[in-house]
């Protein structure tokens, strides 16, 4: 086995003023890179294990090192209510082109349940959930569960990918919480067209968004949807200029024709973030999450 990075568990107080046990900076991959390492937040139940909750930073996939902003975030409602956070790191667009983000993701999914035990993790519940670009990843994450490779047209990409030392576990995850993501980057332009080769996306695939058009579908969860993918519950603000909400509104419309939408949250006035993260929607984030966790356990 590829060695773990040494693991330092340290107790602190969250954001909340509760104690909880922290572990920060776990290589979840085994290679040293900034983009293979998470922290994973344990909150204050006593001794049983904690179902789970994935959370990934928004970044238009440029960082590879943001996972204490998503659990700033995203954070704390979730420890209040209970959750374990696992929030992740993945590499950047500059550092290797797409699929090796949604590779990281699944492969930090796959460490935790190949850890469980080590973390007191319940991992017969994960959820995931994250922010603009983050979004995009969770999204595509829950509408890739059981998928290995996958073309279109004359492209084919490798979803799951093999990196770390679980892979025989599963990179299924049970709910996803989606907030702000682009999830059709054929139209991210007004929701009508490609944006140009300087765009986010542009960087992320490796080329012209018009010249790779199988690629860029491959980015969109639209593209692998089916009925045995997890409940969704999406969060877009309808003032939002850096992903517009249309593209949320024509997400939730083939997420009800697969029967996988929840809800659909349009927050008045709301920006890519500020007023869109509110008391109200952190409290529909964490109620979504824990009535997906109860359906699990039946």
């Amino acid at each position: 086995m590829k060695k773990i990075l040494s693991m330092m568990c340290v107790s602190a107080l969250s954001i909340s003023g509760m104690a909880h046990q922290t572990w920060t900076d776990i290589d979840y991959v085994g290679d040293g890179l900034e983009g293979h390492r998470m922290d994973i937040h344990l909150p204050d139940n006593g001794n049983e294990p904690d179902k789970v909750v994935v959370l990934i930073y928004g970044s238009a996939w440029f960082s590879n090192r943001d996972k204490q902003a998503a659990f700033e975030a995203l954070g704390k409602p979730l420890l209040d209510a209970g959750f374990a956070v696992a929030s992740i790191n993945h590499r950047s667009s500059v550092e290797a082109k797409f699929p090796a983000q949604i590779n990281d993701v699944k492969a930090a999914v796959r460490f935790l349940r190949g850890n469980a035990s080590r973390y007191n993790l319940d991992t017969s519940f994960i959820g995931i959930t994250g922010y603009s670009s983050g979004g995009h990843l969770s999204a595509l994450c829950g509408a890739t569960n059981g998928v290995g490779s996958h073309m279109i047209g004359d492209v084919t990409v490798d979803i799951e990918g093999s990196l770390g030392d679980f892979t025989s576990e599963s990179s299924d995850v049970d709910a996803v919480v989606d907030w702000f993501g682009p999830v059709d980057m054929a139209r991210m332009e007004e929701c009508r067209i490609y944006k140009d080769a300087n765009s986010p996306e542009a960087v992320l695939i490796g080329g012209n968004p018009a010249d790779n058009r199988d690629m860029i579908d491959l980015l969109s969860p639209l593209a692998y949807l089916d009925a045995d993918d997890p409940k969704f519950l999406v969060i877009h603000g309808m003032a939002d200029s850096v992903v517009p909400d249309c593209q949320s509104v024509s997400f939730c419309e083939a997420l009800r024709k697969q029967g996988l939408l929840q809800d659909f949250i349009r927050v008045e006035n709301g920006e890519h973030g500020p007023v869109t993260f509110n008391e109200d929607t952190f409290a529909r984030m964490v109620s979504f999450f824990g009535e997906q966790a109860k359906l699990k356990q039946q």
